[in-house]
């Protein structure tokens, strides 16, 4: 299912021939998919059919895992995010990912797990402040911990704790974003925070992709 918004904005991203592999265990064959820019793409299908791991071989998060083997090609804006001499970490800052689960660093801050990113690049962290703020406005959840930051990201409920998350990933300013089941496991009201908080950052320009098992929602949103 594909929901194409009525401009053209964000970056496009190709999957050509991909397959990939946990140990001898063949899990993708042969995908190839288009997703143009400036739409929202959402990825249907039974649990194990291997969704979340082609999202991971979007943003190159597959090789992170051991054992793990992939072939094909995946282009963002034309150029293959897997050619020699292309830097992992700027793939994954161009194509933020949020899981289905949110993981926050369990010693760091709620104000730290934001920050984590640039650090983890060593990119050097300028108006730290501004950037969190932004960040979890963005993610339509500044208002709940403002007062907050220097807390734990843990002691969140699962719903702000996968906002936070989604913060941490718009922090990046990726082009583009893939979600995996972004609205599992949280109450209607944060459903609905995080579907409006993604038709706005698609409206702003920056192509989703996503799994869902909640096509209604995602198609009354978009």
């Amino acid at each position: 299912m594909t929901i194409t918004t009525e401009t053209s904005l964000g970056t496009g991203l190709e999957a050509r021939g991909v397959h990939a592999w946990f140990g001898k265990h063949h899990a993708l064959a042969d995908i190839t998919l288009d997703f143009p820019a400036g739409t929202v793409t959402a990825l249907i299908g039974p649990s194990g059919c291997g969704k979340s791991t082609f999202l991971r071989t979007l943003n190159r998060m597959h090789e992170l895992i051991p054992g793990a083997g992939l072939a094909g090609s995946v282009y963002l804006d034309g150029q293959d995010i897997y050619a020699q001499g292309m830097d992992a970490v700027t793939v994954r800052i161009k194509v933020g990912m949020v899981f289905q689960k949110p993981n926050p660093f369990p010693t760091m801050s709620i104000k730290e797990n934001i920050l984590s990113g640039l650090k983890l690049s060593g990119r050097k962290i300028e108006n730290a402040e501004e950037i969190v703020e932004t960040s979890l406005r963005r993610a339509s959840i500044w208002n709940e911990v403002k007062d907050r930051l220097g807390d734990q990201a843990i002691s969140l409920s699962g719903g702000q704790q996968q906002r936070v998350f989604l913060a941490r990933a718009l922090m990046q300013r990726p082009d583009l974003l893939v979600l995996d089941e972004p609205t599992s496991g949280v109450d209607v009201r944060t459903r609905h925070e995080i579907l409006h908080v993604l038709t706005d950052l698609n409206s702003e320009g920056i192509s989703i992709v996503l799994t869902t098992h909640d096509l209604n929602g995602l198609a009354a949103h978009l």
